[in-house]
């Protein structure tokens, strides 16, 4: 297994089939110009996970400063393909965004997820530790 951070649009376009088993709602093109939009002005950057050279997880995620966590890395997208889930990769992908962190002196990885995908709230708190604090709002405008 290998893990890659995503920097071209070729690359990005590679990734496209596993995200949008979560971005759903995002066709190639809208997706290929948030993640390049996203890595100019955000910081956005997009790593996958590998296994036998096909891309099985991958992950977005930027860096972010807010008064009430300092500091912090924003994980905006995991998502382990479908046909392979449960075979450690989220993990494993989960678990680089954590230790690319702690080297760059991020003391925090915060991440949402929808109140509907229970198997991975169990997934954030049961395998990786992670801790329930915040319920997110949103209002569409």
């Amino acid at each position: 297994m290998d893990i890659k951070e995503l920097r071209h649009e070729e690359e990005w376009k590679d990734a496209y089939p596993v995200m949008h088993q979560l971005r759903t709602q995002l066709d190639l093109e809208n997706y290929l110009r948030m993640v390049r939009e996203a890595s100019e002005f955000e910081g956005y950057k997009l790593f996958a996970l590998y296994d036998q050279s096909k891309i099985v997880a991958v992950t977005g995620f930027m860096p972010m400063m807010t008064l009430s966590n300092g500091k912090y890395i924003w994980v905006c997208d995991l998502v382990t393909d479908s046909e392979v889930r449960s075979k450690g990769y989220g993990q494993k992908l989960l678990g680089f965004v954590e230790a690319w962190s702690k080297e760059r002196g991020y003391g925090i990885v915060s991440l949402s997820s929808g109140v509907q995908r229970h198997d991975a709230h169990r997934f954030y708190e049961e395998k990786m530790k992670f801790d329930r604090v915040s319920h997110v709002f949103l209002k569409q405008l």
